[in-house]
């Protein structure tokens, strides 16, 4: 995820959203339909534009889509969006020099690397496990914690982060998908930051539950000021407190402790976008795009099994692994766990995990595991064929 300029979570000024027809129950099921496994995906997107084809002159109420198909989807660039994106990289090659011709101070580095660590658990703690997911609840010591760690990020306003998030696990890999990796790299990590978003976006945005953080106080708060903790929390405090404490230059604490560290939290947490849902093992669920990527686990501290989120994104892990070494977030909720301020915590039996490896997985997740052939049979004869294969067996034998 990643800070927007201009993009709202209600409205957009795309005059393609125009045409974007309010989403309606029927219609949202629909959707639902595709998300079905990809071996029938296929025929469901064929079936459409079979309709779409034939049926040109058909009624709206027939279309499957949310939105008027007749005319051809172009994203257009939001430029204060792009101007801002193209600023903070450049930013990030003048603070990346400044560290590595070592112009800063020594105690700028760890406060750099202080600050990239901490907030990226606000991110993955916070908007990602709590707030996005429900997969534990916290008390408000933790939450407000959190809440302060994540602003510092800079990553937009957490209720705004967790509203995509929402989307784009319920319509992953469709148009509906704000960061759609079926679009190319390049959109998944960082086109869709700056392009104005598929109208199937801005429909389902709209029909999406959050009525939950609506009700949290925390939430609705730095969401009301958000523009303001920004200035504050994501320049003011990282680029005054070296100025003020060790007399950092102004001008390198601003290129090393805001452009810098702000473009590295972001593009880590680009890849799980981009890299995490195209290079890596498939151990849980071959058919969809979301990946195993221990590179990405580790930037991100723990968002790399991003193939086991997507099949099981209640579980505050995030992972099967029992080792905090690949998952620091995970520690990081369980030592508050222990404290009281975390509790709830939603994680899925390993029976179930090893069933769904074995059923829909690509053969990566331990081969030795009691699950991983129960399904696999050696012929005719076998005791172990299903009923209803035996039954499709009978009807064709010749």
């Amino acid at each position: 995820m990643a800070p927007n300029v201009s993009d709202s979570v209600a409205t957009d000024t795309d005059p393609n959203e125009s045409t974007v027809l309010k989403a309606n129950t029927d219609r949202d099921a629909v959707w639902k339909r595709k998300q079905q496994p990809q071996d029938s995906i296929g025929s469901t997107i064929n079936d459409q534009n079979n309709n779409n084809s034939s049926a040109s002159t058909s009624s709206q109420s027939d279309n499957h889509c949310d939105h008027d198909t007749s005319v051809p989807f172009r994203a257009r660039i939001r430029w204060p969006d792009f101007f801002a994106q193209l600023f903070v990289h450049v930013g990030f090659l003048i603070g990346l020099y400044y560290l590595v011709t070592f112009r800063a101070k020594f105690y700028t580095y760890l406060w750099t690397l202080g600050l990239v660590w901490a907030t990226g658990i606000g991110i993955t703690a916070g908007a990602h496990r709590l707030w996005s997911h429900k997969s534990y609840k916290a008390r408000w010591p933790l939450r407000v914690l959190l809440m302060f760690l994540f602003t510092i990020c800079g990553q937009r306003d957490a209720y705004t982060w967790a509203h995509d998030h929402r989307v784009h696990h319920k319509y992953s890999e469709t148009d509906a998908d704000p960061h759609n990796a079926k679009r190319g790299f390049f959109f998944a990590h960082v086109g869709w930051v700056f392009l104005t978003p598929h109208p199937e976006v801005v429909a389902k945005r709209k029909i999406i539950d959050m009525s939950d953080l609506e009700a949290d106080r925390i939430v609705m708060l730095q969401r009301r000021f958000y523009i303001p903790l920004f200035a504050l929390l994501v320049i003011g405090l990282p680029v005054l407190v070296p100025w003020y404490w060790w007399d950092e230059q102004l001008t390198v604490a601003f290129w090393v402790c805001f452009t810098f560290r702000f473009t590295t939290t972001l593009n880590i947490a680009f890849f799980v976008n981009s890299v995490a849902h195209m290079f890596g093992n498939k151990p849980y669920d071959k058919s969809i795009s979301p990946v195993e990527n221990l590179a990405v686990a580790i930037a991100a501290m723990g968002e790399g099994w991003h193939n086991y989120h997507h099949v099981f994104p209640w579980d505050y892990k995030t992972s099967e692994l029992g080792s905090y070494l690949f998952n620091v977030t995970t520690g990081f909720i369980d030592c508050f766990a222990r404290l009281g301020w975390a509790y709830d915590r939603k994680s899925v039996p390993p029976e179930v995990v090893a069933r769904r490896a074995a059923k829909c997985g690509d053969g990566t997740r331990f081969l030795t595991d009691e699950y991983a052939h129960q399904d696999a049979v050696w012929g005719y004869g076998d005791q172990d064929i299903p009923k209803e294969d035996m039954d499709a067996i009978v009807r064709t034998q010749r």
